[in-house]
């Protein structure tokens, strides 16, 4: 990366496909960045986002000069590309999920590891506006000691053969609702109240027509003193609707603090927060403060808030969570060692 701290860094993205747009839509309003160059295999995708479109990392970079770039594919090909950037000594954003196995997410803490790479997972769920200002409440004492939470996880998009319109991948995954969609609670509770040490999950699939779960209930317990539970499906919306995508209730000593799917916080049945209106972007313009935090952390040198260590909690807990479903017991959530296998 340049020295200058004032001129606009460079990026590309990779993988321009439903939620590779969102993302190039975050960036296209970012200060102090810029995409020039997106490569996917589809080149017309690619050129939608980029006139400097390509189909081959290889040829990209040789043609382009890149201080950042940003991984919006499926989990299968994280390992790759993360490995091709850290090669190239690139500064990487990586989209959840980490990895489709253990092994991979491993080698990819490896890489960032033995490389120093600057690598963040892309979590948009904690940069919603209304967590960011409920954990700062929950920071200030504002319900007391917190005892226990519930995420209520909704959206009405999970039934019969067109299942998942905007994605349909995720009728053929075998692993569906805990490994897309109710990671970005259990990374949103560790943002809350620190990593979890132990999970009991039970999971099943309501629609006969795709091949994971899609109903499942996890109950969390933190390395404090908090314990909590989500709840997800995909066959309801949430009642008020809204970019949330679903209702937050989390109880203290002394209050309660709930935050409905359209954003809003009460503190023992008094709004004290409502989000501005008509925020751009993607639910509350989380991805756009996902991006600024990477810049911020590029120019500064600060700590990424997920880096891919930082962020192993959030994925060993989702693995926990499908053991314990296949065993019916709690499982642990395994720490990583840079010698596991």
């Amino acid at each position: 990366m340049s020295n200058s701290e004032t001129r606009r860094l460079r990026g590309a993205l990779i993988g321009c496909g439903f939620f590779g747009q969102i993302q190039a839509e975050g960036w296209s309003r970012t200060p102090g960045a810029t995409i020039v160059a997106a490569c996917d295999p589809d080149v017309e995708r690619a050129r939608s986002v980029s006139p400097n479109a390509f189909t081959d990392l290889d040829q990209m970079l040789a043609a382009t000069e890149l201080d950042f770039v940003d991984i919006a594919t499926r989990p299968d090909s994280h390992l790759e590309l993360v490995r091709w950037a850290v090669e190239h000594r690139l500064p990487t954003i990586c989209q959840k999920p980490l990895a489709n196995s253990v092994e991979d997410a491993r080698a990819i803490l490896r890489l960032c590891e033995q490389s120093e790479a600057r690598v963040m997972v892309h979590e948009n769920w904690r940069w919603q506006p209304w967590f960011r200002e409920a954990h700062r409440l929950i920071a200030a004492g504002s319900i007391g000691e917190p005892l226990c939470y519930q995420f209520r996880m909704r959206q009405r998009d999970g039934y019969g053969s067109n299942a998942y319109p905007n994605q349909p991948y995720f009728r053929s995954m075998p692993r569906l609702l805990i490994h897309e969609t109710l990671v970005h609670a259990v990374d949103t509770s560790r943002f809350f109240f620190g990593d979890v040490v132990s999970v009991f999950a039970r999971a099943r699939r309501v629609n006969p027509l795709i091949a994971g779960e899609d109903r499942a209930l996890l109950t969390l317990v933190h390395s404090g003193t908090v314990d909590g539970v989500i709840d997800g499906h995909r066959f309801g919306n949430p009642d008020p609707s809204g970019p949330a995508m679903g209702d937050t209730v989390i109880e203290g000593e002394s209050a309660v603090l709930r935050i409905s799917a359209a954003g809003q916080i009460n503190l023992n049945g008094s709004e004290v927060y409502a989000p501005p209106p008509n925020l751009p972007g993607y639910k509350g313009d989380s991805v756009r403060a996902v991006q600024m935090h990477f810049l911020e952390c590029l120019r500064n040198g600060e700590p990424m808030e997920s880096s891919v260590k930082a962020y192993w909690n959030t994925f060993a807990t989702v693995e926990a969570a499908y053991a314990s479903v296949l065993s019916g017991c709690s499982a642990a959530v395994v720490p990583f060692h840079a010698d596991s296998n």
